[in-house]
């Protein structure tokens, strides 16, 4: 819709195209544009068929579609919940990787990338280092959601950070868009991520490393690799190994295997309790799916809460703005956290206007001020709320 596009040349340096010479559906251009200039045109057509050979068997599909959707209609299924094993496609945009087949022997993306007559494709990459879309690392004097709330402050750096590509979410209002939506830049491995981050550590003289997104478990084979790889190079004590997340696919075995590969610090934002809020919010447009997903993110703040205090450093984070949240269901959030544990740390985010949701009003430090005295009421006893002055702690 060239009346929408305004130039901005997202989709030519931070979403390209794979395959330019036809479009193969595979809606990454669509999700990732900011002004939605991108359009869906369903077209009903014949198509001549290619032959591939998946796991040594040879198969006819359409032409122009995606390695994932040519393996999905020849009986393959890709998991919404990322499993220890199995194919899983949870970004659709290219920037987690966890797609990812061996395509003629190289590690392609099947979401992203159109399948060719005479592919050779393989299923199974447990013996391929896994890839990640990675931005940063950068140090932080703040942190995030779960970095506890007594290192903050002093103006000393106190976190180092990277973000990951990539997401589950659709989010009208992401507050970290251009590295949500790329799929251009080099991926790396989770050793050649720890590495990186380990050495900025350094720099900084922080003690807190932190993985945000983007989503951060989208590729959990390559997160539980990483967080495994930055044990080893953080033995000590004061190491503080954090993890930002949505969430959503954070399954109780998933959260076991995180802490056992060294995690010792985790945030959740399960971005509403209702799931009318959530869907706003979100984009997702499912209402199952977000259900699922809502549901999901609070059951594993509580897991955490419940089985790891001893272990892990929680915080939880709530996306707050009035157009999406009323103060009635922000007291609703306050106490369903306060009856899983007061003191667990909660840091509410002021969403300001960015990506598609350019008419939302960032909220003014006096209503971020009320939005605390809310949750303080409802029995909190840790929080923290983040205003354009800077954030304000108990």
């Amino acid at each position: 819709d060239k009346d929408k596009c305004v130039g901005c040349n997202f989709c030519l340096e931070v979403n390209l195209c794979q395959n330019p010479d036809a479009c193969i559906g595979c809606l990454s251009c669509y999700w990732a544009c900011p002004y939605e200039a991108r359009r869906i045109i369903e077209v009903e057509e014949d198509r001549k068929t290619i032959e591939i050979t998946v796991d040594g068997v040879k198969h006819r599909v359409p032409e122009r579609i995606s390695i994932k959707r040519a393996l999905e209609l020849i009986g393959y299924s890709f998991n919404v919940f990322p499993r220890r094993k199995g194919l899983s496609a949870p970004c659709g945009t290219g920037g987690c990787w966890s797609c990812a087949v061996l395509v003629n022997g190289k590690l392609m993306r099947s979401c992203i990338n159109a399948v060719r007559e005479g592919m050779v494709i393989e299923t199974n990459v447990e013996d391929r280092e896994p890839l990640r879309i990675i931005h940063g690392p950068q140090p932080h004097t703040v942190g995030g959601k779960a970095t506890p709330w007594f290192e903050k402050g002093g103006g000393r750096y106190i976190e180092v950070a990277i973000w990951t590509a990539g997401c589950n979410l659709r989010c009208p209002q992401c507050q970290n868009f251009h590295t949500t939506y790329d799929n251009v830049t080099h991926p790396v491995t989770p050793r050649r991520a720890a590495e990186i981050l380990t050495l900025h550590r350094r720099l900084y003289n922080a003690n807190g490393l932190a993985i945000s997104g983007g989503e951060p478990t989208l590729n959990r084979r390559w997160l539980i690799e990483y967080f495994k790889h930055l044990r080893k190079l953080n033995p000590d004590k004061k190491a503080r190994l954090h993890l930002d997340s949505n969430g959503t696919l954070l399954t109780e075995d998933y959260i076991d295997d995180l802490v056992e590969a060294g995690c010792n610090n985790m945030g959740v934002e399960p971005k509403g309790i209702r799931v009318e809020t959530f869907m706003k919010i979100t984009g997702i447009n499912d209402r199952e799916l977000a259900r699922k997903y809502l549901e999901n993110s609070w059951r594993a703040a509580e897991y955490i809460a419940t089985n790891y205090s001893d272990k892990v450093y929680l915080g939880i984070g709530i996306p707050y703005n009035r157009s999406f949240m009323s103060f009635e269901e922000l007291a609703e959030i306050g106490e369903k956290i306060a009856s899983i544990d007061p003191k667990i740390q909660v840091c509410v985010l002021d969403y300001f206007p960015t990506f598609r949701n350019r008419r939302i009003k960032r909220p003014s430090v006096r209503e971020m001020l009320r939005v605390k005295k809310i949750l303080n009421d409802a029995g909190l006893k840790t929080v923290i709320v983040q205003t354009k002055i800077g954030h304000i702690g108990p």
